[in-house]
């Protein structure tokens, strides 16, 4: 009986050791992982065009297009739209630009009715015997109209002009900007971006 007695408060010290080590070992391995020199952390996130933070609502409105036309006024609603803003003349970045959007929306290939493509033309305008002939379905915005300098004012500048910075927006389908590729992105990046968006997007 003596032997069972001296026993009883050992196994009650190694019960309550487990139970705290079971408690408090997430708690340590946690504020290890926080203290210690960050070089086990990804250095990129999944994404790789820049998330516009937060992401910003574009107004309603009917946009003058170069053919003397007119979109609707949720023309940026309901679908992905990609958004390529330059000069109308259409300079080699410009030719880059409008062929990897048109070629990004075909590598979709079921999906691409879910995306539709927006160049903004600003002034000289425009080369449209080029934009007829090789970007069929792409609607060509005058960005000298108020309406584009509206939508404009939304598009983050980040120091710089945004009409001749040579990067390519993606809006969601519910309107609001939401992502930015720099002029050098590599177009499967962007590929890879959007089809990233349709997958996860129950909308557009």
């Amino acid at each position: 009986m003596a032997r069972i007695a001296n026993g009883e408060p050992r196994r009650r010290r190694t019960l309550f050791w487990t139970v705290a080590l079971v408690f408090l070992l997430p708690l340590a391995i946690a504020a290890y992982l926080y203290y210690v020199p960050s070089s086990w952390r990804p250095t990129h996130t999944v994404n790789y065009g820049s998330l516009i933070e937060p992401a910003r609502p574009l107004p309603e409105l009917a946009l003058p297009t170069v053919d003397g036309g007119i979109t609707l006024t949720d023309f940026l609603r309901h679908r992905w739209t990609l958004i390529y803003v330059g000069s109308g003349a259409c300079d080699p970045r410009c030719h880059e630009a409008l062929y990897q959007i048109r070629q990004v929306r075909l590598a979709l290939n079921n999906d691409r009715d879910r995306v539709q493509r927006l160049f903004i033309a600003t002034e000289p305008c425009c080369d449209l015997t080029f934009l007829a002939r090789e970007h069929a379905g792409l609607v060509t915005a005058r960005g000298a109209s108020p309406q584009a300098a509206r939508l404009l004012a939304e598009f983050p500048a980040d120091g710089g002009v945004v009409a001749t910075a040579g990067r390519i927006y993606i809006a969601d389908p519910l309107g609001n900007l939401m992502m930015v590729h720099p002029r050098d992105s590599d177009p499967k990046h962007l590929l890879e971006d959007l089809q990233r968006l349709l997958k996860l997007s129950s909308i557009g």
